[in-house]
């Protein structure tokens, strides 16, 4: 039975282990939630360890970068896990077998700031799809678009007209940045997938991302609890390697839900998912 609970005190008492989503539960992508910083204080005073595991399409170290910017320092948690760490692990290790197979020219699709995915890789970053023998996409870019799919039509066209396989570094479609919507990789290789390529999306809720988390976590599964605001990705990915799941209900599905139980355990039965608990926010 799902429980609703108006805060993460009783939970605390409850696992010693805690995966937490980064977007959606600690902060917004501006600033943290009001008693997220105070409740990975608790945590961390009870004891308990704490691991990171985000869809950001950017490596650790600038995933940490932005977030001691917000006032959330690294010793809070255990470890962080980023789905732009573990695909820059794999471009650079090639031990799956449908990454060795890449090859080495590279067209980036997405902003900027997430060309540090390939930093000291062995690539060769083309400007055109017709010179790449893959495409990595880490998501939407604000000289584009940030909240419209078919502003991507013709680069997504290009990359299939040239075959290309497509990594995708965020599994999320939206993401909320400072109370606004925007575009994620996930919404992307979406679009990529209906016209016929093929994608290969790293993170929640893939069960090999939680690999590496569970070995940093280093505790029992049955007492470890994976906290997260969406129910496609922390929430089902807690769900494929048998994790319980707290749903923080203020996060992507805020709008959509308001906060009510009632509703969240409809939306959750219609997901088939069963999270133990609910909670407004992450606060203690």
């Amino acid at each position: 039975m799902m429980q609703h609970l108006p805060g993460f005190s009783a939970l605390a008492e409850r696992y010693d282990g805690f995966i937490l989503d980064l977007w959606g539960v600690i902060h917004d992508g501006v600033r943290p939630y009001p008693g997220a910083i105070d409740c990975l204080r608790r945590l961390r005073a009870a004891g308990k360890r704490a691991v990171l595991l985000s869809n950001a399409p950017r490596r650790v170290h600038v995933a940490q970068r932005s977030m001691r910017a917000m006032g959330i320092a690294d010793d809070l948690c255990t470890g962080c896990v980023t789905s732009g760490e573990a695909t820059h692990v794999l471009l650079r290790d090639r031990t799956d077998p449908w990454f060795a197979r890449l090859g080495a020219r590279v067209f980036h699709l997405g902003p900027e700031r997430d060309r540090n995915v390939m930093e000291g890789l062995s690539l060769v970053q083309v400007d055109a799809p017709a010179d790449a023998s893959f495409v990595l996409n880490t998501g939407a870019d604000a000289a584009r678009s940030l909240t419209e799919v078919s502003a991507y039509e013709d680069m997504l066209l290009a990359c299939r007209s040239a075959n290309l396989p497509m990594v995708c570094a965020n599994p999320d479609l939206v993401v909320i940045r400072g109370g606004v919507s925007e575009l994620c990789a996930g919404a992307l290789a979406q679009r990529y997938e209906e016209m016929g390529g093929t994608a290969r999306w790293i993170g929640k809720p893939d069960p090999t991302i939680y690999t590496p988390v569970l070995e940093m976590l280093d505790t029992p599964k049955p007492r470890v609890l994976a906290v997260g605001d969406a129910l496609r990705t922390d929430i089902a990915g807690a769900a494929a390697v048998g994790l319980d799941a707290c749903w923080v209900l203020g996060g992507i599905h805020g709008a959509e839900l308001g906060g009510d139980p009632a509703r969240s355990e409809q939306a959750a039965a219609a997901a088939h998912l069963r999270p133990v608990a609910t909670v407004p926010a992450f606060v203690w």
